[in-house]
């Protein structure tokens, strides 16, 4: 099982950008497709980002399609999420979600198809 821990978070200002990263441990880290997730407070948890093992392939969520990117770096047990054009309505908690229960990228899109989790990095948006 990998480890994930998450850093980067931070308050910016719309329109601005962020780049978060998440280190993992643990050698099955290049195994299993990754993700990221948000939650903002009062609501659940939503589906972000995800990227296949290899980096080669990711697809995002509707929201925030053109604006964020994420990326994997194997050689170093990194995943990262770049965020730009920041709207305050991308203010939450942002969670590093690895060992996807599936092998295949597109079934890798709900909280309980992953099984390893960070701790969360606060992102706050300000108008």
């Amino acid at each position: 099982q990998v480890q994930v821990v998450e850093s980067g978070g931070g308050l910016v200002q719309a329109g601005g950008s962020l780049r978060l990263s998440c280190a993992g441990s643990g050698r099955t880290f290049s195994s299993q497709p990754m993700g990221w997730f948000r939650q903002a407070p009062g609501k659940e948890r939503e589906f972000v980002a995800a990227v296949d093992r290899s980096g080669a392939t990711s697809y995002n969520a509707v929201s925030v399609k053109g604006r964020f990117t994420i990326s994997r770096d194997n050689a170093k047990n990194m995943m990262y999420l770049q965020m730009k054009s920041l709207k305050p309505e991308d203010t939450a908690v942002y969670y590093c979600a690895a060992d996807c229960l599936s092998m295949l990228l597109i079934r890798c899109r709900g909280p309980g198809d992953f099984g390893s989790w960070g701790q969360g990095t606060q992102v706050t948006v300000s108008s």
